[in-house]
């Protein structure tokens, strides 16, 4: 809400006046004017209560709860937002130092789940910043990808981790190519 300017009283437009009086202009130039009252426009007044609500107490309402702050957009692999340039580079060419790594093949997709919820909430606690969650390809089904592959970005978006995720990208190829995932935390607060 922006604020009202305060009204100047009688003594300050006196005393500018007097101050004008002694000041010469510069050349080209012309002497402002008094400042004049800003125009307000009147405040409504709340109707008198009624005779019936004269003897009951007026309840004032709480004030409204602050808003919960915006859940942050979805991520998706590679996606750069909230980055600085050197990180993202960093992170293109493999070169960021993974703190720590998951390995989830051989998991059930609901394991699989739990775990890496874990180790994430784990890593975030821990104050690491980069870390590698490996899900394997998945070639060896009919579709040419893999549950977990395909899952784990879902699962990085999720109410629970998405908060403690910065962003996420595949992998370079010595670090598990197309099987994994770079994962970068946010910082600790």
């Amino acid at each position: 809400m922006a604020r009202r300017p305060r009204l100047l009283t009688n003594d300050e437009r006196m005393l500018w006046r007097a101050a004008m009086k002694t000041v010469a202009p510069l050349p080209g130039r012309s002497l402002p004017e008094e400042p004049e009252p800003p125009a307000h426009k009147p405040v409504p007044q709340s109707p008198e209560p009624s005779e019936d609500q004269a003897g009951k107490q007026q309840t004032v309402k709480p004030p409204a709860k602050p808003a919960r702050p915006a859940e942050p957009p979805p991520l998706s692999p590679g996606a750069m937002a909230g980055l600085d340039r050197r990180s993202a580079e960093r992170i293109r060419r493999g070169k960021l130092p993974l703190e720590g790594q998951i390995d989830l093949h051989g998991l059930r997709q609901e394991e699989a789940h739990r775990v890496l919820a874990g180790f994430i909430d784990r890593s975030h606690r821990e104050g690491k910043r980069a870390v590698l969650v490996i899900t394997g390809k998945g070639t060896g089904r009919a579709e040419g990808s893999g549950v977990l592959k395909a899952n784990v970005p879902r699962w990085l978006n999720e109410p629970r981790l998405r908060p403690l995720v910065l962003s996420f990208h595949p992998a370079r190829q010595h670090h598990g190519g197309e099987g994994a995932l770079y994962v970068l935390l946010r910082r600790k607060r």
